[in-house]
């Protein structure tokens, strides 16, 4: 297993085609679709392909992902943070989602360090973006919290909602 880092209470790893049931009910929780979308995973074979399509696929690409958010003490998988790349943002993108029963613990914010850190000083960017519906405060204090700023609204497309991005320079 590829591991990115660790904490003192989590472990940061690829995703890989066993921890399909895993994405399965982190992308259909009430939360995820609220405030990300529905991918429309209904089946298990659906997460996978999401998993094949997605995190494996950039891993190949571009060496970095969503990547598995694990904690230490019981090796409970809670949620996914990472980096995406996407074809219409010209800089990579930090993204995170927990299982709702591991909210409010931290581990958010533990995770997104790690990824920052990550990012920067393993990836050598020179800047990191989120894109956060406007709606999501939990995120927005979250992103502002590992130093990224309010840069402007964004539409990744054209029948899609405005979106706050936020930025972080090196």
């Amino acid at each position: 297993m590829n591991y990115i880092g660790t904490s003192e209470r989590l472990v940061i790893r690829h995703l890989g085609l066993d921890d399909a049931a895993f994405i399965f009910q982190l992308l259909n929780q009430e939360s995820w679709r609220k405030f990300i979308g529905d991918k429309q995973i209904r089946s298990l074979e659906d997460a996978q392909h999401y998993l094949i399509d997605g995190p494996l696929k950039m891993y190949q690409e571009y060496g970095f992902g969503l990547f598995a958010v694990q904690r230490q003490i019981d090796g409970a998988l809670i949620g996914i943070c990472g980096l995406i790349k996407r074809d219409n943002l010209p800089d990579v993108d930090i993204g995170f989602a927990l299982l709702e029963e591991y909210a409010n613990c931290g581990y958010a914010y533990e995770a997104a360090l790690i990824i920052k850190d990550y990012a920067l000083k393993q990836l050598n960017l020179k800047r990191l973006i989120a894109i956060v519906n406007p709606d999501n405060q939990r995120s927005i204090k979250l992103l502002e919290k590992i130093g990224l700023r309010f840069e402007k609204q964004i539409s990744l497309s054209i029948d899609k909602p405005q979106l706050n991005l936020m930025a972080l320079n090196a």
